[in-house]
């Protein structure tokens, strides 16, 4: 399974996100590429600990599903539903999403897989370095490949 914390898997993401404009089309979805990286960095901060989302009921009553698509080696289908403290609606722009992104981007995989081992997910619970260094790489993965990138 790839991973963010391969040196390698987190280059080849890097690269592709800087492949992102300011004016590059979705394939799908609703978000423009800088809502779309802001969406990005909002997840990436659970993973890094920075933010504590806590589970509503019904995600609660989805979570075993939810782990088993966010950890299958399926990618993700486009139009997969988010979470509402996920989703952005505003506009943003885009260098400064970019830059941020980018920067704890580059946190998260300086700080390595032991610092994620062990830490929260808020609908499935506690989450193994692996897991977290797979989630995040397909998460990622899921919405280059929405911009076409």
């Amino acid at each position: 399974m790839p991973s963010l914390f391969e040196p390698e898997t987190a280059l080849v993401i890097t690269g592709r996100l800087h492949q992102l404009e300011a004016d590059s089309q979705q394939l799908w979805g609703k978000m423009n590429a800088a809502q779309m990286m802001a969406h990005l960095r909002k997840l990436l901060e659970v993973a890094t600990g920075d933010k504590q989302e806590r589970p509503t009921f019904f995600a609660k009553l989805l979570a075993p599903w939810i782990k088993t698509v966010m950890l299958s080696d399926k990618p993700f289908r486009p139009n997969l539903p988010t979470g509402p403290s996920f989703i952005v609606r505003d506009n943003r722009n885009f260098a400064t999403e970019k830059e941020k992104l980018l920067q704890l981007y580059q946190r998260f995989i300086q700080e390595g897989a032991v610092a994620a081992e062990g830490r929260m997910h808020p609908l499935i619970g506690k989450m193994s370095a692996d897991e977290w260094g797979f989630s995040q790489w397909k998460h990622f993965d899921h919405h280059l490949r929405q911009f076409g990138v």
